[in-house]
Order: structure tokens, then C-alpha cells, then sequence
């Protein structure tokens, strides 16, 4: 979501972003080239325990959908980038409140967790997270496999160490693939080759290699090929299954991939299902794709093609980057409206989708899917992300996060809510909630005459003697609530159980019988609001469903055994972080949470995962305490806590403070005034300032304002202490006082530029020095680093400052703002000398003021481009300050 003078004395400006987590020990999900593949191992590779997602794919039904227009037939594969980015990709979430937390998998049949650059990793396996999510849902979920184009730095070195075979037959790369997957515990692959320069021998090559991957993985695993290139060995989209490509998906009788997603620009589906009928294929293996990555439900699609209407769909549906939803979002609140409108369409009703607007919704053409099949079942309507954390209905964390993992089962149907009147609004919320982030809010004004219906779950349980169904809730106003159920009988008919009708402070659980419809099919889960007297303020939280059998033994769970903090890191002796891992329990475990308990005995929750392994996030240190403890306690599929387990993690000793600053500017008239920032470590308890030639001449402020009132060039000192001790820093010569000082300007403007390569002709050198971050105006560079850009100011000038507009700065994701950077002078360009050194930099825009220097020459060298692994350099502006 969004989106200089006399007396030149030179000086290196070290910058270093104190926000930086220990990342040493943060992992990630995967990525790789193809050598890396090769080269991989779970043994070998620090975070592959926690890549591993350990949810077995459930099953799930179908059923009667509640739109008469929508059939059964036709499939729906989804290839959503699920994460900003290929790289930096947290294993297990993060905190952050804001997330692509997906939760629409009643209409999709396989999700394909798209990702992949030619600066990064071109395989990439879904995050742990997001498998553990798709299967609770009971969706298969695929790694991508993308060769991309050479405009974008696809190179078909990497397609043929892919397809290299040995001589036993054998290809190393596909049985790295199965491997992976196994592994992590995903479900297959979607292969898109679409690097040029492919011959007729290099496609039948293709052909061997999925044929190889298709007869050695398991049958649970799927290969999905992308209509791209051709037998011959070129790339030439079809936008059908023809003969040009129908090798990729049969031949001579033999099954070479579990199916084919078509190109965007199709125009006739029929001949395509017709050629995979006549190889003995299902038209439904073909996905149709469209492309909503940049307008999302605004795109235009001849859905007559493929659903027309009163007749069977033609084939399946595939669609590219519904993420736009949350890409295009202002808030989470806005993501959750625009996914509805994808996926359900404007009426905002899966059973009631007639709009006179071409975009109705994946509901219109797709019957919903249900995994509530088996007991117990039990939702708190966790979203998977939330702005806080409740346990029980105790607040346990107060800040962001997302985790997939522990995302709920959602309502099947978002919403249908029935009303005779104007029906009450239900929304996820989270404002609160009894276990997890969210909760089922329903509000507004509620009276007889406007009782409402909410329709929610698609289910298929069966009523033993023992099943009982409690509902937990929180109001201001009686609950004013009933739960019903329809049964597979008499599916269309309700059955309406009463919740006590009284005022109850706090969260309040109520638990119905049901054994009197013992041997029954539940095949419909709601509820129902109604009063007497009308609530012109009525709102509730649901913070819990739950139908479980009561004689079921549900032990209590025992501490998990083996705890221990396998690696930590610290950083400026007060933040810390830790890799944890534990036995797993035998019995049946829903998840683990972890607890920091804090110096004053509370316990603050730090994440929660299913896995046996967990990374806790980098903690401040409280005070200056010697010990941090952590608590690990398993949670049964009740949400039953059991026994906790600790560990300790002791600090290093508490450190004296090291001193840093930077001043706003470095060149100013007389009587002009300067901003200091104090840059050094947190640990900084006080702070003494001296100013050659400032007003005042001392300070004991941390970020001081300093006027000079006569030319010349001042000297800067910092002193910071603490308990344990004191740290100086001087910087010479660092302030410049000239009437000079108002001519300063941008030297690079529209000088003669050079680098040592773009991404295209569109995206060289010289747009770094156009003066403009709009229409992509950008120097980008793709490659082995480091990248480097030179400009030539044609003459030597006086240089105080430099000005850099990372990706950010141009619309891009913050995750390819530039990290790490080095800007180099000279006066020969020969001879270079450090000016600014940056490690760690997150922001958008960054400032250097310099101590005063003349140079011809400047040289920006970028050894980290991004966030994460990304080798792209983007940078929309670089500009240098001076006279």
C-alpha cells in the first residue's frame, strides 16, 4: 500500500540508519538462479526450518452456490505477488499492521505465489506463511519458475542450466524442484519461460524436462505451464492452445504439465477448448488469463467469451496480480473494500451479483468452495494481521503485525446480509478482538423492522450427540442475537437458537445444545438480529463461532521440551533479537506463542507461529536490565494454552555511548542558522555541544539550532555520555559562513553523465540529472554490482551537499530504496576521495551536507541497491549543492 567559498577542507560523512534491525539472524523466504538451486540444501541452509510450512492441504467441498448464475466447472488460478518484493521477504510475518493478508480463497482452486527478477532470484517458493494459509483453505499453492525478458535481465544461460540433463536421464534442476517443494511443503510449480533466443532443440528440451517433473513428483504436485514459448524454441505468445504450443501440455498421448495458463490477449476460447478435447485433455486444464495488475476491478474483459451466457463456461479462468487490490490500496480498511468489489462485485452480495456494471464479481461465474467440513470448527475471524494482539479477550501486544499462519477461516459469503429494511453493516474489524487481530463487527441502526440475516458459512458437519455450538460477543446493547443453522434436509430453511437477550459486561460466551438435531447435517452457518425496541446505536463483536463435539478428550498440553535460543544478535548493546526452537509436541498443536515476559512481570506477546522454530523480532532493551526471558506455550485447536516453557537471553554489558551528528546545511550566509541531529547511540544520556564561531558557543541540547554571524569556517564537537562512560566527535572545518551562500544550486543539472549501465534506453543515465521524478524518469542498472553513476560538472566548483531520490521517491515500493552507497569527488576524475559513505539508508529522499570541497567530478557507487537482494539500482535524482 501505499504510495560553498575559502578555506575548502574536505571531510567523509559516515551515516549509518539507526532504525536498521539485526538482520543477521532475521530469515527469509527463499529465492535463487538456477546455480543456487543446484547448489541447495535444507542442511545447508540456516533458514529453511522456518520456510516450512506445516499445514497438510486440507480438503474442501463444494456444494449448492447461492448465485444461480455461477457454475461448478470452471476453475480459478490466482498468480498474486502475495509480498512487496522477491527478496526481504520475512519468513513468518513481521510487524507490520499492514499486509497482503489475501482472504478471498472460496473462489480461487490454485493459488500461484508469484514473485521472481532477474535481480534477485528467478525460483521462487512461497512463503510458509501463505502455504499455511492457502491450506487451511484447502488451496494448492504453487512456486513460480520465471524466465523473464531480456529488457528486463533475463539471460538464457539461466533457461539452459535448468534444462541441463545427465547422462542417466536425469534432471538435476526438476529433481531440485520436487525436492523444494516436498520440503517446504507446497504443491508445485508454475513454469513461465520467456527469455529469448530459445532454438526447436532447446523447446523439445523444455518438453523433456516437464515430462520429467510430471512422472517424478508425487501425485499431489502440479505443473502449470505459461503460454509463451513455442516448438520452436521462440517466444510468441498464442493466447490459445494450438499446435505451436500444445506440445507443453500433451503429446503423443502423454501428459507433460497439469495444465496451461493462456496469454492475456485471447479472442476466441473455443478453438482452444476444442484442440484440448481432441488431445484428450479437459478444456478446465486451460486457464484464461486476464490481466488486472494495473486496473484491477476496471480492467476490461470479454467475459462472454468465457462464461457465456445460459451456456457452460468454455474453459477456466486465470487471473494475473488480483494483489492490486491491496498494491492500490490507502489503508487496510480500503484493501479489505476494493478485494469485496474484486471478488464478490459491487453489490457487495456473492448471491446477488446483477449490476449493470461489466465487472460483477468472481462470485458471478464461480460457485464458492467451503473447507468447514469436519469438527470442531472454530473461527475468531482473524484476518491473519491486526494492530493488536488479544488472547482470550486480553490484550497481549499493542503494536502491528501479520502472520498468515494464524489466519481463520473467514465467512464463506462476504456478506449476505437479509433484511426486510435497511440490514445492519457486518465488516472485519480491528478494533478488537477475543483471540487473534479481528473480530466480526455488525452495526447499525436494528429494529424489528429491519431484523437482519447474516448469512456467513457454507458447511457440511455432522450433529453427534455431544455437538455443541457457543458463540462469544461483545456489546454495549442487549445481544439482540440468534445463531442459525440450515440443514442438508432442508438447506434453504433456517433454524434460529436463542442467545440469552441480557446486558453483559465484557466478552460473554454462550453455549447451545444441539442435540436435538443430533444425526443432522449443518450446510449453512448464521446469524440473525432482531429486537423489539428499536437500537439506533446497536454495534457487536463476534469474537468467536465454534461447533465442537463436548465428549471429545482434549488434553491439556505440556511444555514443549528443547527450548533454546540457537543464535541472537545484538546491536548497540540494547536491541537483541533470537532464533528459538523446541520439540514439537505429539498431540495436536493449532500453534505456538511466544512471550517476552517483561521486568515488571507482565508478558508481552511476540508472535506466534505453527512451526517448531520461530525468529523473535529485535527487542529494545527495558532499562538496563541483565536478563530477557521467553516464554513458549502451546495452543490446542480450543484455543486451550498449556504449559509454557522459558529461555534466557542474557545482554552484553551496558555499553557507553558513541557519538555521531550531521548538521542540515554546511554553507550559509552570515546570520543564517544551522540544524544539528544528534546521531549517536541510543544509549546517549546527555549531550555537550561546542560551536567555533555559533550563537551559543555550547549547548546541552540534543538537536541544537546554531546561528553564525561572520564568515569563515567553524569547527563542530560532540560530546555524549552516560553511566558508563563518554564518546567525542569533531568534525573540522565543518560550517561554512560566506555571502556566497545564497547562490547555492543544483551543479549536476543536465551535465554530461555517464554509468556503467541501464535497464534500457528509456531508463539511462541522464534521467538522474533531468531535474524530475515524474514518468518514470530514472537511471536504473541491472548486473553485478556495484552499480556507479559519473557526472561531469564541467568545471571544478564548490560542492556542500548531495541530494539522492531513491525508487520511493518515484512511486516505487520503499523496498527498492537504495541501502548502501558511496559518493566519491574528484578534481581529475582519476583521483577519487571518499565524501559520503551510507549504510542501511531505508528512506525515500536522502540529504548529505558535506564539510566544503572542490571537485569536477562526482561518483555515486551503490553497493547495496535495495532492501533486500534486489541488484537493480533505481535512482530518479541525484543531485550535488553548490556554487
Amino acid at each position: 500500500m501505499k504510495k560553498i567559498g575559502a578555506g575548502f577542507i574536505f571531510l567523509v560523512v559516515i551515516c549509518a540508519a539507526l532504525s536498521t534491525s539485526a538482520l543477521a539472524k532475521q530469515p527469509y523466504s527463499s529465492y535463487w538462479f538456477p546455480e543456487q538451486l543446484l547448489q541447495w540444501s535444507p542442511a545447508s541452509d540456516p533458514d529453511a526450518a522456518f520456510n516450512r510450512s506445516t499445514i497438510p492441504l486440507q480438503d474442501r467441498f463444494v456444494g449448492a452456490g447461492v448465485n444461480s448464475h455461477a457454475t461448478k466447472a470452471p476453475k480459478v488460478m490466482a498468480l498474486s505477488a502475495m509480498n512487496p518484493g522477491t527478496s526481504g521477504v520475512p519468513s513468518q510475518g513481521s510487524d507490520k499492521f499492514g499486509a497482503n493478508t489475501f482472504t478471498y480463497w472460496q473462489y480461487v482452486d490454485q493459488l500461484v505465489y508469484w514473485g521472481g527478477s532477474a535481480g534477485e532470484g528467478i525460483i521462487v517458493p512461497p512463503s510458509a506463511d501463505t502455504i499455511d494459509a492457502a491450506h487451511k483453505n484447502g488451496v494448492p499453492i504453487l512456486g513460480t519458475v520465471f524466465f523473464p525478458p531480456a529488457v528486463y535481465g533475463g539471460k538464457y544461460e539461466w533457461v539452459k542450466e535448468m534444462l541441463e540433463q545427465k547422462s542417466d536421464g536425469s534432471f538435476p534442476a526438476a529433481d531440485k524442484l520436487i525436492q523444494v517443494a516436498e520440503y517446504y511443503g507446497f504443491d508445485g510449480w508454475f513454469i513461465n519461460q520467456e527469455t529469448e533466443g530459445g532454438t526447436p532443440a532447446d523447446a523439445q528440451q523444455m518438453k523433456a524436462f516437464l515430462s520429467y517433473l510430471e512422472s517424478h513428483q508425487t501425485a499431489s504436485l502440479h505443473t502449470v505451464w505459461y503460454d509463451s514459448m513455442t516448438k520452436e524454441g521462440s517466444i510468441s505468445w498464442q493466447n490459445a492452445l494450438n499446435d505451436k504450443n500444445a506440445m507443453f501440455l500433451q503429446d503423443n498421448g502423454k501428459q507433460i504439465s497439469d495444465s496451461m495458463f493462456l496469454n492475456f490477449w485471447w479472442k476466441d476460447l473455443g478453438s482452444s477448448a476444442e484442440k484440448a478435447k481432441s488431445l484428450g485433455r479437459s478444456p478446465f486444464a486451460l486457464y484464461a488469463g486476464i490481466d488486472v495488475e494495473a486496473k484491477g476491478y476496471d480492467t476490461k474483459v470479454n467475459w462472454n467469451l468465457l462464461f457465456p451466457e445460459g451456456k457452460p463456461a468454455v474453459t477456466s479462468l486465470g487471473i494475473y496480480r488480483p494483489d492490486w487490490a491491496f498494491n492500490s490500496a490507502e489503508s487496510m480498511e480500503d484493501f479489505f473494500i476494493r478485494e469485496n468489489k474484486f471478488w464478490v462485485g459491487p453489490n457487495g452480495n456473492p448471491g446477488n451479483t446483477a449490476s449493470n456494471q461489466t465487472w460483477k464479481g468472481i462470485a458471478n461465474d464461480v460457485v464458492e468452495a467451503s473447507p468447514v467440513n469436519k469438527l470442531p470448527f472454530i473461527t475468531s475471524f482473524n484476518t491473519g494481521s491486526g494492530q493488536k494482539y488479544y488472547v482470550h479477550g486480553k490484550q497481549v501486544r499493542d503494536k502491528g503485525w501479520n502472520n498468515r499462519s494464524l489466519q481463520d477461516i473467514l465467512p464463506t459469503w462476504r456478506w449476505i446480509a437479509d433484511s426486510k429494511g435497511t440490514p445492519l453493516t457486518p465488516v472485519l474489524d480491528w478494533s478488537d478482538a477475543y483471540y487473534g487481530g479481528s473480530s466480526l463487527k455488525v452495526s447499525g441502526v436494528l429494529s424489528h423492522d429491519n431484523a437482519t440475516h447474516l448469512k456467513l458459512y457454507k458447511t457440511d458437519l455432522k450433529i453427534e450427540a455431544s455437538t455443541k455450538l457457543s458463540v462469544t460477543y461483545k456489546t454495549q446493547n442487549k445481544p439482540s442475537l440468534k445463531v442459525g443453522l440450515a440443514f442438508a434436509d432442508q438447506p434453504d430453511q433456517f433454524v434460529f437458537l436463542n442467545v440469552k437477550d441480557k446486558t453483559s459486561p465484557g466478552w460473554t460466551t454462550e453455549t447451545l445444545n444441539l442435540t436435538p438435531y443430533k444425526g443432522k447435517r449443518i450446510v449453512a452457518l448464521s446469524l440473525y438480529f432482531d429486537t423489539r425496541d428499536t437500537i439506533s446505536d446497536y454495534a457487536i463483536h463476534i469474537g468467536q463461532l465454534a461447533i465442537q463435539n463436548a465428549n471429545d478428550s482434549i488434553q491439556p498440553l505440556p511444555a514443549v521440551s528443547e527450548l533454546k535460543a540457537t543464535s541472537s544478535d545484538f546491536r548497540n548493546g540494547i536491541y537483541g533479537d533470537a532464533r528459538l526452537q523446541w520439540n514439537p509436541l505429539d498431540q495436536q498443536v493449532k500453534q505456538y506463542e511466544i512471550y517476552r515476559v517483561l521486568p515488571d512481570g507482565n508478558e508481552v506477546l511476540m508472535g506466534a507461529t505453527p512451526n517448531h522454530v520461530f525468529y523473535v523480532p529485535e527487542m529494545r532493551r527495558i532499562d538496563k536490565e541483565a536478563v530477557t526471558v521467553l516464554k513458549v506455550v502451546a495452543v490446542n485447536g480450543r484455543y486451550g494454552q498449556g504449559q509454557a516453557s522459558s529461555v534466557k537471553i542474557s545482554w552484553p554489558a551496558y555499553p557507553k555511548p558513541t557519538a555521531d551528528f550531521k548538521a542540515g546545511r554546511t554553507l550559509v550566509a552570515p546570520g543564517e542558522s544551522v540544524n544539528f541531529t544528534d546521531l549517536s547511540t541510543e544509549v546517549t544520556e546527555g549531550w555537550s555541544w561546542t560551536f567555533d564561531g555559533g550563537s551559543p558557543a555550547v549547548s546541552t541540547t540534543k538537536n541544537p539550532v546554531v546561528m553564525f554571524n561572520q564568515e569563515g569556517v567553524y569547527s563542530v564537537t560532540l560530546t555524549a555520555t552516560n553511566s558508563s562512560g563518554q564518546d567525542t566527535m569533531s568534525k573540522k572545518a565543518l560550517i561554512t559562513v560566506s555571502k556566497e551562500a545564497g547562490s547555492v544550486k543544483n551543479l549536476a543539472l543536465g551535465k554530461s553523465v555517464t554509468a556503467d549501465q541501464a535497464c534500457g534506453d528509456k531508463e539511462g543515465a541522464p534521467n538522474a540529472v533531468d531535474g524530475k521524478v515524474t514518468d518514470n524518469s530514472k537511471w536504473c542498472a541491472l548486473g553485478n554490482l556495484p552499480h556507479w553513476l559519473q557526472v561531469d560538472l564541467g568545471a571544478e566548483h564548490p560542492i556542500s551537499a548531495f541530494v539522492i531520490k531513491h525508487a520511493e521517491s518515484g512511486g516505487e515500493w520503499s523496498g527498492f530504496n537504495t541501502s548502501d552507497y558511496t559518493i566519491q569527488v574528484s578534481s581529475d576524475g582519476t583521483n577519487w576521495t571518499d565524501a559520503v559513505k551510507v549504510q542501511g539508508n531505508t528512506a525515500a529522499e536522502t540529504t548529505e551536507a558535506i564539510a566544503l570541497v572542490k571537485a569536477r567530478y562526482v561518483k555515486l557507487i551503490i553497493t547495496k541497491p535495495s532492501q533486500g537482494a534486489d541488484t537493480a539500482a533505481r535512482i530518479y535524482e541525484f543531485e550535488v549543492k553548490g556554487l
